[in-house]
């Protein structure tokens, strides 16, 4: 499976966790006496000669009990306990406080991955008089984070699936950190870029792989508001970087922009060290047969041989054969060599991407977005400075509208599609309803998706042309701060439909899909900055912000030709028809 954002669920996960008991002689006399046909057991004696029988295990799977056969010998240990198998329980099944305690420190390490991005502009005027550095050329540091961002997951996703997510989580915290504390002490320019760079490798994980975390956690239709509070973290984190940093810089030194990240980072990656659980279904299933084939051998080391497995035979009586078992994954077996997995995760995402119209436009539709929300670390502080003659922690202070405009649009995302399918549900149910519209209107279709997000992307346009055409020292300075909050809003959703979309459209290849997107993203995102100033002077505020305007309301088009066509394109497509 390719890298990205969001994975494919493991399929043999959707039943419940059967509640195993030890007491075997108790549960045969209840079986004996309720009226059903008692179980009868076969007497073949089983030795370390015997074949071994190979299983597959689900979560599904009824373990089986231990044969009525013992040691001869009466002075033998006696059989070792089962092991306890509820760290093993299906995602899926996890309690509603544990998976919400998951999904929200997920979210914060993500929050903060945000804030490492954006956090890093209000300190550019000091690193730059401190090492003779142009004022573009110091913004290198955001497109090195960036392009670390981009490349990392390509080659750290294959090791998630394969070995689970926590393992990739905790070693990226550690190199996510030290290179941040490498970012507070270094002496030259060069030196930033390069520990920049492995900032943003290390800190992608906790960006990347948090969808793949909900989708561990969560069915389809269960998904949306778990993704939009993960979405909804990643903008405010994008907001509260240049909040903070600004008025750092604006009363210490900037190395204290960095050591202020170490600690946060050290506290986060700390806690998800201590408390996070692996949620990777095909991962915990593999180590629950591990260790029941381990408990199998402790027992047959100590003369206890056999389980009673079910022949298959018709139900009119319970009938098992007694049989040396070991368990065996089928997600194991179907999963490709790591380099096979990684040479995927780089060639899938851009074979999507050119073969792809919807992972096409998708990518470009965001890779914008995101430019622009990138862009704002340059201009935010330009604009205000010369129109309001703003300080650097003054600029920084605008940025909580884009938090706001966050929190906001996070609270719109997680009541709208619920109302929608009222509403729907009501007026179909009317036979007054005559609207042709209402009538094709499906929630549960991936064009569903879309529907809220085919108004509200317009949020982005507007804000732009807001904020471009309200760049004048008469216009009171906070006007063009609620453009920025618009803007931000309709960043928000284009960022969660897209994901959203392309999960529900690609299924097993959505992790490629979805890779796709972000590197187009995160590569964009690090070139706007060192276009920004160049951009605003030669076309002027109104000018830059009409230009950006202008493409982002052309884009706005994407979404309704796939509420239109969607159906259509996907049953062209090899990929999504394949899934269909």
């Amino acid at each position: 499976m390719a890298a990205g954002e969001i994975d494919l669920p493991f399929q043999s996960e959707l039943g419940r966790e059967s509640e195993q008991t030890t007491m075997y002689e108790d549960e045969e006399k209840k079986s004996s006496n309720d009226g059903s046909v008692p179980i009868q057991y076969s007497s073949d004696a089983l030795s370390d000669h015997s074949s071994i029988s190979y299983h597959y295990l689900t979560f599904d799977t009824t373990l089986p009990h231990p044969s009525r056969q013992f040691p001869s010998d009466s002075s033998e240990q006696a059989a070792p306990p089962q092991p306890d198998l509820k760290k093993f329980t299906s995602p899926f099944l996890w309690s509603k406080s544990r998976k919400n305690f998951t999904v929200w420190l997920s979210s914060i390490a993500t929050m903060i991955t945000a804030y490492t991005a954006g956090s890093y502009s209000p300190a550019t005027t000091q690193m730059s008089a401190e090492w003779h550095v142009g004022k573009v050329t110091i913004l290198l540091g955001i497109t090195t984070f960036c392009v670390g961002f981009a490349i990392a997951p390509m080659v750290l996703a294959p090791f998630s699936e394969i070995n689970g997510r926590y393992p990739v989580f905790a070693v990226s915290g550690v190199l996510f950190f030290v290179c941040q504390i490498c970012c507070a002490v270094t002496r030259s320019f060069p030196g930033m870029l390069v520990a920049r760079f492995f900032v943003g490798c290390g800190s992608s994980v906790f960006s990347t792989m948090v969808g793949g975390v909900i989708s561990d956690l969560y069915h389809a239709e269960d998904r949306n508001t778990p993704m939009a509070v993960y979405s909804g973290f990643v903008l405010v984190g994008t907001g509260l970087g240049p909040l903070v940093s600004g008025f750092i810089s604006q009363n210490t030194t900037w190395r204290w922009v960095f050591w202020v990240q170490v600690i946060t980072c050290g506290l986060v990656v700390g806690t998800v060290i201590v408390f996070f659980r692996e949620p990777r279904g095909s991962v915990l299933l593999s180590r629950k047969a591990q260790c029941l084939n381990n408990w199998y051998e402790q027992r047959e080391q100590l003369g206890y041989f056999g389980f009673e497995m079910p022949t298959g035979e018709p139900a009119s009586e319970k009938k098992t054969q007694t049989q040396r078992v070991r368990w065996k994954v089928k997600s194991d077996e179907e999963r490709e060599s790591l380099s096979k997995m990684i040479g995927i995760s780089v060639y899938r995402p851009f074979h999507l991407l050119i073969t792809e119209p919807v992972v096409f436009f998708f990518s470009l539709w965001i890779a914008f977005s995101w430019g622009v929300l990138y862009l704002t670390f340059g201009s935010i502080p330009l604009v205000f400075g010369r129109s309001y003659d703003f300080t650097i922690q003054q600029a920084g202070a605008v940025f909580s509208s884009m938090i706001v405009g966050s929190i906001i649009a996070t609270l719109l995302s997680i009541y709208q599609e619920s109302l929608l399918t009222r509403y729907i549900q009501y007026f179909k149910g009317s036979a007054k309803t005559q609207s042709r519209l209402l009538r094709n209107l499906d929630v549960s279709s991936p064009e569903g998706r879309l529907y809220f997000v085919c108004l509200e992307s317009a949020l982005l346009p507007i804000g732009l042309f807001w904020f471009g055409w309200t760049q004048f020292p008469s216009i009171p300075w906070i006007v063009p701060t609620l453009a920025i909050g618009c803007a931000t809003m309709g960043i928000y959703s284009i960022y969660l439909a897209t994901f959203n979309y392309l999960a529900d459209t690609y299924h097993r290849y959505a992790s490629s899909a979805l890779a796709a997107q972000s590197f187009c993203r995160n590569i964009l995102g690090g070139i706007f900055p060192l276009v920004t100033a160049a951009l605003f002077n030669n076309l002027t505020f109104q000018g830059a912000s009409s230009l950006l305007g202008g493409i982002g309301a052309v884009l706005t088009i994407v979404p309704w030709v796939l509420v239109f066509y969607g159906p259509k394109i996907r049953a062209r497509s090899k990929f999504a028809a394949e899934i269909m």
